[in-house]
């Protein structure tokens, strides 16, 4: 049959041109596909799809290229020896076993254990909260006759939402990150830093290579002291999140606006309403800030700590230590890596002024008491500074370790938790810091 003149062009005679591009269409057939593949037991977040979110956005920006032997040499080489120099400024033992150099690739691999910890009990919320509205009425009249074979599916749904932003956070951190703990948190049992990363902070600054690499392994491997050898600390982070995670609720009302005319066979349609970050955006209640404030001021004892003892390590020995310090600050200060990942994942903004005043205490801390004194306020967490210490830390700084450690530890590690709770949200009691000194 012969084409009618004038129509071989006609977008019309396509039958696939309301999915978009050839391009678009492929995008979310893929991510369709992986929604349908998932388990329905896998948990909140279709993490496969995430994952391959994740690395999608790191192709689309450039790539990611494989470790060469030559850098991961000097990485190993540069995590040996900081770790070297921060046995003569801190008493925690060495936290570097198997120092390693990671592609992008690789650390979204190797941490994403990690982040389904921090990640799923949100999702868990978000998902739950979706799925009700979805099968409460969400849904347009004409899809509401075959909604009954699709609660599973719509589910799902809500899990490959949540799956979608987390992907898209984590390709955009792996870009910027240049190791496996520099956002602050235990992430892995590694220490390990990625060239592409270092690469990546080096652009522009006026400094010889191996003085920024070394300077950047200082940071990893003093950050793997505090995870490997303070044990309740890693509880305690993920703890928060956890508890933060129950006051968590959706915007019912945007949710359902973008159901409206939603066609289920549209993989375009679905793609654009899957995108869709504004869902998922966490209404703060009293609780919610008490567990963010908690958070906040651990992580900002953790930077503060580590920021000190590199400052020490470094003196002397890297002539642009200073310059690269200031360099890490602002890059927290306008907006860094984890700024951006705690807000899209968990709610929480970490304020700089924290983190100074974190470094101050430590500072002065260690003045006041020496190193070992200093590290031993780690072996509990009812001696931690508390967030009222950051503001105010002269009667901190001045006081004295009175609690007995042993009977602290004895017949109560299992309590571990209970006590982190108490010991870095600014509400801990007059008994406790009483006893502190």
């Amino acid at each position: 049959m012969t084409d009618l003149p004038g129509r071989e062009n006609d977008p019309n005679d396509n039958p696939f041109a309301m999915f978009g591009s050839p391009e678009q269409m492929a995008a979310a057939m893929r991510q369709f596909a992986d929604m349908l593949s998932a388990s329905p037991d896998a948990g909140p977040v279709n993490w496969d799809m995430a994952k391959n979110i994740a690395r999608h956005a790191m192709v689309a920006e450039g790539g990611d290229p494989s470790v060469m032997e030559g850098e991961r040499r000097e990485i190993v080489e540069a995590l040996n020896l900081a770790d070297l120099w921060l046995n003569e400024v801190t008493a925690l033992p060495s936290g570097v076993v198997n120092p390693q150099a990671w592609s992008r690739s690789e650390w979204i691999e190797k941490t994403v254990p990690v982040w389904k910890q921090l990640a799923d009990p949100v999702a868990a919320r978000m998902v739950e909260t979706m799925g009700g509205t979805l099968s409460a009425g969400g849904l347009p009249p004409e899809a509401q006759a075959m909604a009954g074979p699709l609660m599973g599916m719509l589910k799902q749904m809500g899990g490959m939402m949540v799956g979608q932003q987390i992907g898209q956070a984590l390709g955009s951190l792996a870009r910027e990150v240049v190791g496996s703990s520099d956002i602050g948190l235990p992430l892995s049992d590694t220490a390990a830093l990625l060239p592409g990363g270092i690469a990546a902070f080096s652009h522009g600054l006026e400094t010889p290579s191996d003085e920024i690499r070394l300077y950047l392994a200082l940071r990893e491997a003093a950050h793997h002291r505090l995870f490997q050898h303070v044990p309740w600390l890693r509880a305690h982070l993920l703890g928060a999140v956890e508890e933060y995670a129950q006051g968590i609720t959706v915007d019912v009302s945007a949710l359902e606006e973008k159901l409206q005319g939603l066609d289920l066979s549209n993989p375009a349609q679905l793609q654009e309403v899957l995108g869709g970050g504004e869902l998922l955006k966490p209404e703060e209640t009293e609780r919610q800030k008490v567990a963010l404030n908690r958070l906040e001021t651990t992580l900002a004892l953790v930077e503060g700590w580590v920021a000190t003892v590199v400052d020490a390590a470094a003196a002397g020995r890297l002539p642009s230590a200073v310059a690269l310090a200031e360099t890490v600050r602002r890059r927290r200060a306008t907006g860094g890596p984890a700024e951006r990942t705690f807000a899209t994942l968990v709610g929480l903004e970490l304020r700089p002024r924290r983190l100074r005043e974190a470094a101050a205490l430590w500072k002065a801390l260690g003045d006041e008491r020496g190193v070992e004194r200093r590290d031993a306020v780690w072996g509990h967490p009812d001696l931690m500074p508390t967030s009222d210490d950051l503001d105010d830390p002269t009667v901190f700084v001045k006081g004295g370790i009175e609690l007995d450690l042993s009977s602290l530890e004895a017949g109560d590690e299992h309590q571990g938790d209970d006590r982190a709770d108490g010991g870095t949200d600014g509400g801990t009691d007059g008994e406790d810091r009483d006893s502190r000194g």
